[in-house]
């Protein structure tokens, strides 16, 4: 009600025209903003979403190399040398 008093009034002063223009550039400059806002949003989580998919690929990937890998180390102690000591079984 109050806007369209407003209006009303620009109108009767003969000022309508720049309060529409006034208006426009208003809506427009948010719209812009809201826009440019929600792309900078998007851009950020699929950056962040695929910095995320890379760390996993990785950590999977370690986890499945780890698995896989050849234990060198024995946690069994070595048989016992021979007689003499050479580290051969005896016989």
């Amino acid at each position: 009600m109050f806007l369209l008093v407003l209006l009303l009034i620009a109108a009767m002063t003969g000022v309508l025209g720049a309060v529409l223009q006034v208006t426009l550039v208003i809506v427009l400059s948010l719209v812009l903003s809201v826009v440019v806002l929600a792309w900078i949003g998007t851009w950020y989580a699929k950056r962040r979403m695929r910095s995320y998919q890379h760390e996993f690929a990785a950590r999977m990937d370690e986890a499945r190399r780890r698995r896989e890998a050849y234990d060198v180390r024995s946690d069994r102690p070595a048989p016992p040398a021979g007689a003499l000591g050479d580290g051969r079984p005896s016989r």
